[in-house]
């Protein structure tokens, strides 16, 4: 096992672990199909990493091709250029000058683009699947919305649209844990894509998708302290009963 990189075998599991612990423990939420989605995409990250990564031949090839063409095309013009005359003026030789440097211009950008060619497809395809992981985050987040452990302390009254509340304490913070558990293996998949990638574009991508997951990830442990506060508050309720039964 390699500790100086994420292996996508790994990843896959650890995601696949995540959804049978999540449908074993609750096996009608909707949280689950999210999950279940993670876990196919994080099956395809293992495929179109890997195929981002590795070399893409068949655009090198065209490309050198192209660009050899380009190179040779342009020395056997300046080759087969013949002067008519053996001096320039000063007006016909900035003519001349204009029209060389237009050309190096032109092959140079040409150069530039199919150079880059191979760097941009790459990236546009990194770029999509990162996008449909930033959706992903966001979903999860939706479902952790309404799930408040601060009713655990303060009990009110219910309107007709409050959102139902059937969680036990202890239910409420495995569905949290979950929540946590994925939004941090959605950071991970995401950063499958540029480990064999190193582009600017898709690396900042990446980090945008840690950074919105780990701020979802302190919303989500600010609920975790609350519901510990609660087990504080039960502990000293049970305490103080045992003190008054004792006296």
């Amino acid at each position: 096992m390699s500790y100086q990189q994420l292996d996508s075998d790994r990843i896959v599991e650890t995601v696949q672990t995540l959804h049978r612990r999540m449908k074993e423990r609750f096996p009608q939420a909707g949280l689950v199909g999210v999950c279940e989605k993670l876990l196919e995409i994080a099956r395809q990250a293992r495929v179109r990493s890997a195929e981002i990564a590795r070399p893409m031949v068949w655009v090198r090839v065209l490309s050198g091709v192209v660009i050899v063409t380009l190179l040779v095309g342009f020395g056997w013009t300046i080759s087969t250029a013949k002067m008519e005359g053996e001096t320039l003026t000063i007006p016909e030789f900035v003519q001349v000058l204009e029209a060389g440097l237009n050309d190096l211009v032109l092959i140079g950008a040409t150069i530039f683009f199919l150079m880059t060619m191979e760097s941009r497809v790459k990236r546009g395809r990194a770029l999509k699947a990162i996008h449909e992981l930033r959706s992903i985050a966001h979903i999860i987040d939706m479902h952790q919305l309404t799930k408040d452990p601060e009713r655990l302390l303060h009990r009110g009254k219910d309107t007709q649209s409050s959102p139902k509340r059937t969680m036990t304490q202890f239910e409420l913070s495995r569905y949290l844990d979950y929540c946590a558990e994925m939004l941090s293996m959605t950071s991970k998949v995401a950063a499958l894509y540029v480990q064999g990638f190193e582009d600017d574009v898709a690396v900042a991508a990446v980090n945008d998708i840690e950074n919105l997951t780990n701020g979802m990830s302190r919303k989500i442990w600010q609920k975790l302290m609350i519901l510990h506060t609660v087990d504080q508050i039960d502990v000293e309720k049970h305490e103080r009963h045992k003190e008054n039964a004792g006296a």
